[in-house]
């Protein structure tokens, strides 16, 4: 049984108590201490330099320890807090990206989800309206090392704290986000409870933690469209980095937001198309009716499974006009086809993932966000792997030509993230010309 450890630490020579190989994986105590505190299913866990709250009411010049971020597998750790404030529940996933963190905070796809940042320095340039993703920030929740005291950017419009707060977003930092990844990658994804309460106890939180659970959650209602909307704006001028960019509409294509981001709705427009986007509950039949050149299934958050009406709607559509999935699009599409869509141990999140093209050879560094793939072994004859990723060799792309078909594991549109695969969209238009 895990244990509720209290002892003191040595600053140098000793391996990091909260790493997974630890051996209670959490402070050190002595044999006869573990003994007495054997009592509790609580690892109490907290970064070297953070700064623990005190009994005394003495007022410090610097913040204390006022959060704690409880995890299902009972470790506790403590944590400073800065955006809201209250207890939110999530499911755990880290993200290696280096930088956009304001894109990753408006990612629909994270619905549900505290997102641990890798990157230990957090919140130095700010944030500024014209790097929004969506609408509103959808998360749980956000998890740094460390918070940036100052901003630095002529972009800069608001500090990060100040937008969390004003978007009821729960953020700590002064935590140990190296530990936690590690626990991550070792034990997989893990549901999580943030409280800035002190009323609520340890053990509390750790129940809430065991007893929800985001697999078979609809997700993508909560942040889909309410009605379909015109979208005209194109990637702007100080941001193009493609020549082929076209300027007239050449075809129409609906979007279904399963959770869309922007910056694909940018490059779709760039690319020469006219786009509608239209929620994730609109009937294939409507969509068939706008006659569109072309209809894009867009990323989102949560398990595919978990909305069969979706799954309903892909098929309905598939081989009567090309279609293009994107993430959440392209797990849909596996399931449309027949195949079957598995929850990966801690998915992939962020905008360095190797991916090989079968095709021609070429490896693509891609910006990736997803915790579930399609299952390449149970598709139908005829659909083509495209795309491998190389960390793992999951399935990262699909094609079926009798169908018109492609679809992406990962995001070509980046936001942020490399461009190595902004040809995809290229490849979409080609579908159109041809069924034209």
């Amino acid at each position: 049984m895990a244990t509720k450890a209290v002892a003191n630490l040595s600053l140098f020579g000793n391996p990091n108590p909260c790493s997974p190989n630890s051996p209670i994986r959490g402070r050190r105590t002595t044999q006869k201490t573990l003994k007495k505190v054997r009592v509790l299913n609580i690892i109490r866990c907290s970064s070297l330099s953070s700064s623990s709250s005190s009994s005394t009411t003495v007022d410090r010049p610097w913040k204390v320890s006022d959060a704690r971020l409880v995890l299902e597998d009972g470790s506790v750790w403590s944590a400073k807090s800065f955006g809201a404030t209250g207890t939110q529940l999530g499911e755990v996933v880290f993200n290696t990206s280096l930088t956009g963190y304001q894109e990753i905070l408006t990612d629909p796809s994270y619905a549900g989800q505290f997102v641990l940042m890798t990157n230990p320095h957090i919140g130095n340039t700010g944030v500024n309206l014209d790097d929004e993703e969506s609408r509103q920030c959808f998360l749980a929740g956000l998890v740094i090392r460390n918070l940036s005291i100052s901003t630095s950017n002529w972009r800069c419009t608001q500090p990060l704290g100040d937008y969390l707060a004003e978007r009821n977003i729960m953020g700590i930092y002064d935590v140990d986000t190296r530990a936690i990844t590690r626990r991550l990658r070792q034990d997989g994804s893990l549901i999580g409870v943030l409280s800035t309460e002190k009323t609520k106890t340890d053990e509390e939180l750790l129940e809430m933690s065991r007893t929800w659970d985001i697999v078979g959650v609809d997700l993508i209602s909560g942040v889909s469209c309410k009605a379909p909307y015109e979208w005209a704006d194109t990637t702007d001028s100080e941001w193009k980095f493609k020549k082929n960019e076209r300027d007239g509409k050449r075809f129409h294509v609906v979007a279904y937001d399963f959770g869309i981001k922007y910056n694909i709705l940018r490059r779709l427009s760039s690319y020469g198309c006219k786009i509608t986007v239209v929620p994730c509950t609109l009937p294939a039949s409507e969509t068939l009716k706008m006659q569109p050149d072309g209809v894009l299934f867009s990323n989102g958050p949560g398990d595919p499974s978990a909305v069969p009406y979706a799954v309903q709607t892909v098929k309905e559509i598939i081989g009567k006009v090309p279609v293009f999935g994107i993430c959440m699009g392209h797990q849909l599409l596996g399931q449309a086809l027949g195949g079957q869509t598995f929850k990966m141990k801690f998915g992939h999140h962020g905008g360095n993932h190797p991916v090989r093209n079968l095709r021609n050879g070429c490896v693509e560094i891609s910006a990736q966000n997803h915790n579930y793939a399609v299952d390449p072994a149970t598709l139908p004859e005829g659909v083509e792997v495209t795309h491998i990723n190389l960390n793992d060799g999951s399935c990262a792309g699909l094609a079926f030509p009798a169908m018109k078909l492609m679809s992406l594991q990962y995001h070509p549109e980046a936001s942020p993230g490399p461009h190595d695969s902004d040809p995809a969209f290229g490849e979409f238009i080609s579908l159109m010309e041809q069924a034209k």
